[in-house]
């Protein structure tokens, strides 16, 4: 098969390779599925520019994907052969190759059926960043009926909680920083949008609530929020983030915290419970077979051009997922 790999760190076109390596046989448990989309996440892009020390002598980048199983290994009903299917965790803890590949194995765990009427391309979105957002969004408990802010509720993760929040039945608040970037937050299901640039959102927040405050927040930035994230909140609120780049070692005020009695989670799907990722799975899937649901592509790129897909994620300002099409 033609794929992807890379064995230093470093730029994009220095260090990316193309080229031929063994298609590889499902094992047990497994299925070998026919890559039709490649999702390219930051962190792919991360990982492969480095600085940190490479995990395996060998990778092929990018984690999700979608496309169709082809075969099964031992223990997997034959059912699965044919089917379309959206994955995740391609390259993660544990595994060396990922989807920049014409071929991957994975256990059937990983897998979810891809609607007939979701293109590979956008089932390629799916993946890290919509897992992601359901399991920010649900760790705390069910949000129907409660008030959800999602910070950057324009980006990957943001987009896909101020949809499922809504699908789910909270009242949703989120934060953008430009005029377009609203406009998506609105249409993805948001009833109410704060320009973070020229609003004080604590402030704003309080003012939608009636000074309640808001149930649980979904944050893109623990450290850059906090003080905002806070005063947004009620008395037995939550905190579920996933990144904190404003800030990676924040001052915490935990005289605070406490007498809010409020619950702070750090997501990381890799290790999130498995309970909990099958959940994200089940629901995913039923939500955009309703077909309500926007799934951005914010990019095509053929295999040959992986480089180029990776280049764009790391320019920024993207709006969706970029994809890499063997």
């Amino acid at each position: 098969m033609r794929a992807i790999w890379y064995d230093r760190t470093g730029p994009a076109r220095e260090v990316l390779q193309l080229g031929d390596r063994p298609t590889p046989e499902p094992g047990h448990g497994q299925a070998l599925i026919r890559v039709r989309a490649s999702g390219v996440n930051p962190s792919d892009a991360g990982m492969r520019a480095g600085p940190g020390a490479m995990a395996y002598p060998r990778i092929t980048p990018n984690s999700d994907g979608a496309g169709v199983v082809e075969a099964v290994g031992p223990g997997v009903a034959a059912s699965w052969v044919g089917k379309r299917v959206w994955f995740y965790n391609g390259q993660r803890n544990g595994r060396a190759f990922g989807s920049a590949a014409e071929y991957i194995e994975l256990d059937t765990d990983l897998l979810s059926v891809l609607p007939d009427d979701v293109s590979f391309a956008e089932g390629a979105t799916l993946g890290i960043p919509c897992m992601t957002a359901h399991r920010s969004l649900f760790v705390a408990g069910p949000v129907q009926g409660r008030t959800v802010l999602v910070t950057g509720g324009a980006g990957a993760v943001g987009h896909y909680a101020v949809q499922l929040a809504a699908w789910a039945g909270a009242t949703v608040i989120a934060t953008v920083s430009s005029e377009a970037k609203a406009e998506r937050a609105w249409a993805g299901g948001a009833d109410h949008v704060i320009d973070y640039r020229r609003e004080d959102v604590a402030a704003r927040v309080r003012e939608l609530t009636d000074g309640e405050g808001v149930h649980h927040v979904v944050d893109v930035d623990f450290g850059g929020n906090l003080a905002a994230t806070l005063a947004s909140l009620r008395l037995n609120g939550s905190i579920a983030y996933y990144a904190t780049k404003g800030a990676r070692a924040p001052a915490t005020p935990a005289g605070e915290v406490m007498r809010l009695n409020l619950s702070i989670n750090g997501v990381y799907l890799p290790v999130s419970p498995h309970e909990a990722r099958r959940r994200a799975q089940a629901d995913i899937t039923r939500w955009i077979g309703t077909g309500e649901r926007i799934l951005s592509v914010a990019g095509r790129f053929p295999l040959e051009d992986c480089a180029g897909a990776h280049e764009l994620v790391e320019a920024g300002g993207k709006v969706g997922t970029v994809v890499v099409e063997p």
